[in-house]
C-alpha cells in the first residue's frame, strides 16, 4: 500500500478550515457568518479529498 505523504497538507488545511469556519458561522455578524461558513464547507471538501489522496494516491489518474 502507497501512502501520498505530499497530501497530508491538504488534510491540516481542510482541518483548520473546519476548525475556524464553524465556531466563527455562529458567532460573527452578518455578511461574515456567511464567509465562514463557506470556509467550514470548502475545508470539509479541502478535508475529504486529503484522506482520499492520501490513503489512495493515483485516485484521480484512472
Amino acid at each position: 500500500m502507497t501512502i501520498g505523504y505530499m497530501y497530508i497538507l491538504l488534510i491540516i488545511v481542510g482541518l483548520a478550515g473546519i476548525v475556524w469556519g464553524l465556531p466563527s458561522a455562529h458567532r460573527l455578524k452578518f455578511p461574515f457568518d456567511t464567509i465562514a461558513a463557506l470556509v467550514a464547507l470548502c475545508g470539509v471538501i479541502v478535508f475529504a479529498l486529503g484522506i482520499l489522496l492520501t490513503f489512495i494516491p493515483g485516485f484521480f489518474r484512472g
